[in-house]
């Protein structure tokens, strides 16, 4: 299994390769920059024709604020998302904060028509996807209805909590299924690009990830500043030092590689 998770500065997009081949996209968010990442260029030049699933952990545009190029270049099979809420529900909400972009047009196209399950299910060569999300009306913010993800294989697991907060995190933290699946996080992607309001200590008591990974821009705010290092155990780096934290904004692109029977690897730079 690879698992990338992209530098898009302030945004969220990232892409697990199964070991049969499938793709599973988490977001797709883009750097606005002249020349910055885009899934949508960089799903073409792997070749790919399809994604077998595109998940939406936030409907705020910076996470889906290439899916409209996305969907024109590949064929997305299925959509994972908060189904707590309608279409005609987010689309209100998101109008009221002028946020109604063609990312998000795209996406409550979508949410209208990726309603039936898929079958036979899809076979993602000994990969697991468990998600959880809080309920609209009990959360009225987006934040807290973020989709949590879990993706695991052979002894790793990956959380990706898009911008969940401390609230949202106590909810969850209720259910025992979320408390055991947490337990066997590795990987912890820190919510709300690793600002403080995405921070909850409490889920620490069940997790105990060996590095936490940030994906955020340049450090423009002071609410970016926090003690994650403190709840991972630590890899050893190609330095010699043991790193606790990774960033987009100093590592760039993020890998890792976990094959079947051996310990996962992480490298940092290359998108591929």
């Amino acid at each position: 299994m690879q698992v990338f998770i992209y530098d898009v500065g302030h945004g969220s997009c990232a892409l697990v390769v199964t070991p049969n081949n499938k793709t599973i996209l988490l977001d797709c968010g883009h750097d606005a920059d002249d020349g910055g990442f885009r899934p949508s260029v960089h799903l073409g030049n792997l070749g790919r024709a399809s994604v077998e699933q595109f998940i939406v952990s936030h409907y705020d545009c910076d996470h889906v604020s290439d899916l409209k190029a996305v969907q024109a270049s590949v064929d997305i099979q299925t959509l994972r998302r908060n189904k707590s809420l309608t279409v005609e529900q987010v689309r209100e909400i998101k109008e009221a904060a002028g946020d109604l972009t063609a990312g998000t047009e795209t996406l409550l196209e979508m949410m209208s028509t990726y309603t039936g399950p898929v079958s036979p299910p899809i076979d993602y060569g000994g990969v697991t996807v468990t998600s959880f999300y809080n309920s609209y009306p009990h959360f009225e913010d987006m934040n807290n209805l973020s989709v949590v993800t879990f993706v695991e294989y052979d002894g790793i697991g990956v959380v990706f909590p898009g911008d969940l907060e401390r609230a949202g995190w106590l909810r969850l933290l209720l259910n025992p299924a979320f408390r055991d699946v947490l337990a066997r996080v590795n990987v912890f992607v820190a919510s709300h690009h690793g600002r403080e309001n995405g921070y909850c200590e409490e889920v620490f008591t069940y997790c105990h990830p060996e590095i936490i990974i940030i994906s955020d821009t340049v450090m423009e705010h002071e609410s970016q500043e926090h003690d994650y290092a403190k709840h991972a155990s630590g890899i050893l780096w190609n330095t010699g030092e043991t790193r606790r934290v990774l960033t987009t904004r100093r590592d760039s692109h993020i890998k890792i590689e976990k094959l079947q029977g051996q310990g996962f690897r992480i490298t940092t730079g290359s998108p591929y």
